[in-house]
């Protein structure tokens, strides 16, 4: 089944109101200003429908979104042109990156890395988006926590329900991975439309997770909870990477 194509088209209907997308930028820009960061090239892998590079590109001098998703691409390039935000768009797979360029700031927002599902694709991310990163650059994503999948999404039903979009999301949790399953209703006129979504994450341990970056050659910066300056918890949710190249200038 694939994953984010009619959902592409509803996904900032349904996601804008739970995240603070300016917030957010305002965390990984003041980042950039710690770091010592040169406002040039910006990276945004998985980029989805551009909510995040809409809030950051303007910063940079240029911009480039990648994403699997053709759906989510035209969704973020029609987005983002419409409010003259110029950036190049990118299809590729964020585990066999190849952009032949190197970057000052690469973001990963939103659990993406949680869609990565084997060490080995984890480790060729970690190391392609090294090897894409500026000597004094930096490299920002979250994941979502072991606690979140195992205990709060795994196993469990969720719905949603207004006058144009119901969905039903059933969730299970087994040998790291949890299964998420969706179900659409969409209004189109006097009728719905249904359509289903599959989607898997892989919840990874901090110690994993950590052990991959470093044989990636990533040194962490900074590790929060969200993106707040605040440290993570046993019950954190999300956590925030901050990471430099091994090696790079340490400008903070």
């Amino acid at each position: 089944m694939e994953c984010y194509k009619d959902f592409a088209k509803i996904y900032d209907q349904l996601i804008n109101s739970d995240i603070d997308y300016s917030a957010w930028a305002e965390f990984i820009l003041d980042k950039c200003r710690e770091e010592g960061v040169e406002f040039t090239d910006y990276l945004d892998l998985a980029c989805g429908t551009g909510n995040m590079a809409e809030q950051i590109c303007g910063s940079f001098k240029e911009s480039w979104l990648v994403d699997m998703s053709m759906d989510m691409l035209s969704e973020a390039e029609s987005k983002l042109r419409a409010k003259g935000v110029k950036a190049k768009f990118v299809c590729q797979d964020i585990t066999e990156l190849n952009l032949n360029k190197k970057f000052d700031l690469i973001t990963c927002c939103l659990d993406s890395t949680n869609y990565i599902l084997k060490d080995i694709s984890l480790l060729r991310y970690f190391a392609s988006v090294k090897d894409h990163l500026k000597e004094g650059g930096i490299f920002i994503f979250d994941i979502n926590t072991w606690y979140k999948l195992k205990e709060i999404l795994g196993n469990n039903v969720y719905n949603y329900d207004d006058e144009d979009v119901t969905y039903i999301w059933e969730n299970s949790f087994s040998n790291d991975i949890v299964d998420m399953y969706l179900t659409f209703f969409v209004k189109e006129g006097e009728l719905y439309r249904r359509f289903d979504e599959e989607h898997r994450e892989r919840a990874y341990t901090e110690e994993e997770i950590e052990d991959m970056l470093a044989r990636a050659g990533l040194r962490i910066a900074g590790k929060y909870d969200s993106y707040q300056p605040v440290e993570p918890d046993e019950e954190t949710e999300r956590i925030t990477y901050v990471l430099k190249p091994e090696g790079g200038n340490n400008n903070g």
